[in-house]
């Protein structure tokens, strides 16, 4: 088809699309094209029928738009020739335009300088959409959103063969700055053949916004933050600078997708304070550089409930409303309490609370999914109190007989029942006196038990079984429980009284796969596994690691830390991989690898292999082409047993 026909029939095919009106039956990227076609046709009054010549502007005209926007140039020559050189050599130039579609920058093949300034891919170029008709530049203005003009997508014929992709960079009160857009005279027709280029120029277009608000707010506070943790220092993709007092002077893009007014940062009463934005105090932004070695923390947003990690750029000339100085920023250190957690925003506020609370004599209840280490923050309750001296007793209220568990509670004299202790038995409230009695489940306690307990709370006291007098006891009670209590009262079986009395404080403990600090609480349970003799000294190589943090971990810690046991008696040489891992802590691609392995197996003589490989389960494994977990199960369903693996089997069952 020659130039002149394929012209011809787009200049037809935009005059039916204006008479039709059939923007319904298009996709979403033909209804912006459709969209801006008709603004050309009804609001600019266009004729696709007359095909207008690129328009130059006069060098004085250009040097006006320059000026206009000196300061962001400065910062966008390093990002706009990085990008060039990544697209040069694909038949690409490069345009970045002032918010009226003026080309203010400029890179190009000097080769081929007359067929580019005559296709108005040059410097001084006019890419308004009011001028140049539908083109990346100017209808990315219109849309405020990056997108590809390809080929016959352009409203001017003498377009056809070209292809555009622009995005937009924005200032930091959310106006439109500039538009960055790669060009080519000539490309495939197929439109998806551009789509890389549409995600690289997005990709600078961020960069280049990014870089001018760190330059326009360098005189402040910013705070940086970022889905991940390792990359928030370099990379982070959403940027907030505040003042003093945590106000937001102002935001990126990304930054003001995270606000609930994203238009407010540019009105002194309105702007939201990084404390509404995020669940934290003032302090905890402070505190940023001081808490951590790697000096990033996490944080909860407010509206969605994600994690983000946060670092802080200090200003190169400290301001004096910029209480920065670690004095101001460190909180009260707890060891006890500090060594449960790295950085959860959830257990930062639990421990905080806990710190607190710590020497109070108010009730806590212990809330979280079995497994999460109620327990374990109970007793790093206690030993950072001025009770740690004396017992912490633990009673879990679901393990005990119900025909026991007052006896038990409550102790008895002498005498009390068939079967009783000749001198009684103190009971385990009164062997917590002065220190912390900590109930477990106790959603699970009687209700008959609960009344009794309601009058030792209230009272201060407690009646063994079979006394006539009441014996006088001091203990702080923490209470915990996996259930919801609110559910338990409404169906009769949890009083409400006994309910407020233990809820003095509620202390919640997140699921270990919600927890933002899982790496630290892997290398916290293997150190005490380690420490306590449970384990020898290994180490978690990095693959293993990864698998155990993409894991959900249904059991939480409890079946962390049985995971590891496994893993430690299934590794070779002190090393856990990811093939010691039990199964179900391997992602479905690796299980469906091994499903496929096994079947393509004859695994029975396999005692065989065990005694030619000396038992080094390793050897036999990559005999077979399957991980050591298989092995071990197929040496469980063969009944095969060998004194190392015993500890490991029964571990299992």
């Amino acid at each position: 088809m020659t130039t002149q026909l394929a012209q011809r029939r787009h200049i037809d095919a935009i005059l039916s699309y204006a008479d039709n009106n059939a923007l319904a039956n298009l996709s979403p990227e033909s209804e912006l094209i459709g969209r801006s076609w008709k603004r050309c046709i009804n609001e600019y009054g266009l004729d696709p029928s007359q095909p207008r010549s690129a328009r130059i502007v006069t060098q004085q005209t250009l040097r006006e738009h320059q000026d206009s926007v000196d300061e962001f140039l400065d910062v966008a020559r390093a990002g706009v020739e990085q990008l060039y050189s990544n697209i040069a050599n694909l038949g690409y130039v490069l345009l970045l335009t002032d918010h009226r579609g003026i080309t203010v920058q400029y890179l190009g093949d000097r080769r081929y300088d007359q067929r580019l300034r005559k296709a108005g891919l040059y410097l001084g170029a006019d890419w308004s959409e009011q001028y140049a008709g539908t083109c990346a530049v100017g209808t990315c203005i219109q849309e405020q959103q990056a997108l590809t003009c390809h080929r016959v997508d352009h409203f001017d014929a003498t377009h056809i063969n070209l292809t555009c992709t622009s995005a937009p960079i924005l200032d930091p009160m959310g106006n439109l700055l500039a538009v960055l857009d790669i060009s080519a005279l000539d490309s495939p027709n197929a439109h998806n053949s551009q789509t890389f280029a549409l995600h690289l120029t997005q990709l600078y277009a961020r960069m280049i916004e990014d870089a001018y608000f760190l330059r326009r707010y360098r005189k402040q506070v910013i705070v940086r933050c970022d889905g991940s943790r390792e990359f928030v220092q370099v990379n982070g993709k959403y940027l907030f600078a505040i003042d003093g007092g945590g106000r937001v002077e102002a935001a990126n893009t990304a930054g003001r997708s995270l606000m609930l007014d994203p238009g407010s940062g540019s009105d002194t009463e309105t702007r939201p304070d990084l404390t509404s934005l995020f669940e934290c105090e003032l302090r905890d932004i402070w505190s940023i550089p001081y808490d951590h070695d790697d000096q990033v923390k996490a944080f909860r947003h407010c509206a969605s409930g994600r994690t983000f990690f946060a670092a802080l750029i200090q200003p190169r000339v400290k301001t004096p409303a910029s209480p920065s100085s670690e004095a101001h920023a460190a909180e009260e250190r707890v060891p006890q309490l500090d060594a449960l957690a790295a950085d959860d925003p959830v257990m930062r506020r639990t421990l905080g609370l806990a710190k607190r609370l710590r020497n109070r004599d108010v009730g806590l209840l212990v809330l979280g999914e079995t497994g999460t280490g109620k327990e374990i923050l109970a007793r790093a309750v206690h030993a950072s109190s001025h009770r740690s001296r004396r017992a912490f007793v633990a009673v879990n209220c679901a393990a005990i007989p119900e025909s026991l568990i007052e006896s038990e509670l409550f102790g008895y004299v002498s005498g009390a029942f068939t079967g009783a202790r000749t001198r009684g038995m103190r009971g385990l409230i009164q062997q917590a006196d002065g220190g912390t009695l900590f109930l477990d489940e106790i959603g699970d306690m009687p209700l008959q038990l609960q009344t009794r307990l309601l009058r030792v709370l209230a009272e201060g006291e407690i009646l063994p079984v079979g006394a006539d007098s009441p014996v006088k006891v001091n203990c702080r009670v923490i209470a915990a429980t996996h259930q919801d209590l609110g559910q338990l009262i409404e169906r009769g079986s949890f009083r409400a009284d006994l309910y407020y009395r233990l809820n003095g404080a509620t202390l919640r403990l997140p699921s270990l796969s919600q927890r933002a600090d899982r790496q630290h609480v892997i290398n916290r349970v293997l150190a005490n596994l380690i420490e306590q003799g449970e384990l020898p000294d290994v180490r978690i190589r990095a693959d293993a690691m990864s698998a155990l943090l993409a894991y959900s971990w249904p059991g939480n810690i409890r079946q962390l830390d049985n995971a590891l046991a496994f893993a430690e008696a299934t590794c070779d040489n002190g090393e856990i991989t990811v093939n010691d891992l039990p199964e179900e802590c391997l992602c479905e691609q690796v299980l469906s690898v091994e499903e496929a392995d096994e079947e393509r197996c004859d695994p029975s003589p396999l005692l065989e292999a065990l005694v030619t490989h000396q038992w080094n389960v390793s050897e036999v494994a990559r005999f077979y082409k399957v991980s050591r977990p298989t092995i071990y199960r197929w040496m469980q369903h063969q009944g095969i047993q060998h004194a190392r693996f015993l500890g490991k089997l029964k571990r299992e069952q």
